[in-house]
């Protein structure tokens, strides 16, 4: 009766910092369908990248194809400009022959001279065909210019549409690369978030077997219908707690974020690269308080019994919990999950370990002052 009323007095003057714990009823099937709600999830990410990748396989031909059209279209660009110079080289060689050919026959002196050509002949015959020749060489040169200067105007047009088209080609290669850009920044985005999901999976998946080991059928209400502990009082009987057969670490997976430091950090956090890690007891013993701290972090608190000494651990943060107040645990049943709950920067489990507790056997400036280190107790590693 005595301890009754020091554990109500105890836990009074904690009024202001711990609010109670409220745990709902959960059945199997409630994770059973959390595993295929994930599983689907992941499948419809695993077929989003698959299509992602086929898109920039197909975006990758296209940008090859547009690069060889560009290549195609500068040796164009090339051939016309040496063609173009050929042909202004050929305009100079003909300029050069006009000349030439009117000066020899003095036309460029006005048509005295050119009478004076043509009735040089001796005869009628010879007269007409000088005048023929002087006509012809005059239309045909003219021609042959008329024609170099067009193909000129042409080379020049179509050297203008290939530079235009290599631009617009430039610009669709610069489209399909910025397409290829989000669609691989989706691919990436979408494989960063896998693991996580495949953790649920897996986290979802070792509580079903967890609950299914301990007999449960998919509508059991866990700890209620199915795996229902053994009834036990509000007060605790030191007694009955069982003996820590050997300490374990609070996961099976995980790897320390920041040591114990006595009154500077009272405990030691773990952190996980699941999210949702489940968390088990370090040892052997019996749950003595389910709660909140102020800040609304959810926390465990177990009694062990350690050749007659009493140890205590409490487990912060977590986003579940599994147990109630008064219960016998062994370090094979998930206490709960990891969690962020209450004042945290991110999901992880704060492990205190204590000569005595608050809530059970001390006031809490004695608490803070009986905190010992975990790694007296656990094995000493860093990442497992």
């Amino acid at each position: 009766m005595k301890k009754s009323i020091k554990i109500v007095l105890i836990i009074s003057l904690f009024t202001m910092m711990i609010i109670p714990f409220k745990a709902e009823a959960t059945t199997l099937k409630e994770y059973e369908d959390q595993v295929t709600k994930y599983t689907k999830e992941l499948e419809e990410k695993q077929s989003k990248l698959a299509k992602n990748e086929s898109e920039v396989k197909e975006i990758k031909q296209n940008i090859a194809a547009l690069e060889k059209q560009i290549q195609q279209a500068e040796q164009d660009i090339i051939r016309l400009e040496e063609e173009i110079e050929q042909s202004n080289e050929e305009i100079k060689q003909k300029s050069a022959e006009s000349e030439s050919l009117i000066e020899y026959y003095q036309l460029a002196e006005g048509e005295n001279a050119y009478l004076e050509y043509a009735f040089g002949a001796e005869t009628i015959t010879d007269m007409i065909y000088r005048a023929s020749i002087v006509e012809q060489l005059t239309e045909y040169n003219d021609q042959i210019m008329k024609e170099l200067e067009e193909l000129i105007k042409v080379n020049e047009e179509k050297q203008d549409q290939l530079a235009i088209k290599k631009e617009e080609l430039a610009k669709l290669i610069e489209e399909q690369e910025s397409e290829q850009e989000r669609i691989e920044y989706e691919s990436d985005q979408l494989r960063e978030a896998m693991p996580t999901i495949q953790q649920q999976i897996d986290t979802y998946k070792q509580q079903v077997e967890y609950w299914k080991n301990k007999g449960c059928k998919s509508n059991d209400v866990l700890g209620v219908t199915c795996a229902v502990p053994p009834k036990v009082s509000d007060d605790v009987d030191v007694s009955n707690i069982m003996g820590a057969n050997g300490f374990r670490l609070p996961m099976n997976k995980g790897y320390l974020t920041q040591d114990y430091k006595g009154l500077r950090h009272l405990g030691v956090d773990f952190g996980s690269t699941n999210k949702s890690e489940p968390i088990y007891p370090v040892a052997s013993g019996q749950v003595i308080y389910v709660g909140q701290d102020s800040a609304g972090a959810n926390m465990v608190k177990i009694v062990h019994n350690v050749n007659g000494k009493l140890i205590f651990s409490t487990y912060g943060h977590m986003r579940a919990v599994y147990f109630r107040k008064g219960q016998i645990v062994s370090t094979d049943d998930m206490l709960g999950l990891m969690g962020s709950t209450g004042n945290s920067t991110g999901p992880h489990l704060h492990l205190e370990m204590t000569t005595c507790d608050w809530t059970y056997n001390c006031t809490y400036k004695v608490y803070k002052n009986s905190t010992i280190s975990p790694w007296t107790y656990l094995p000493k590693v860093t990442r497992w």
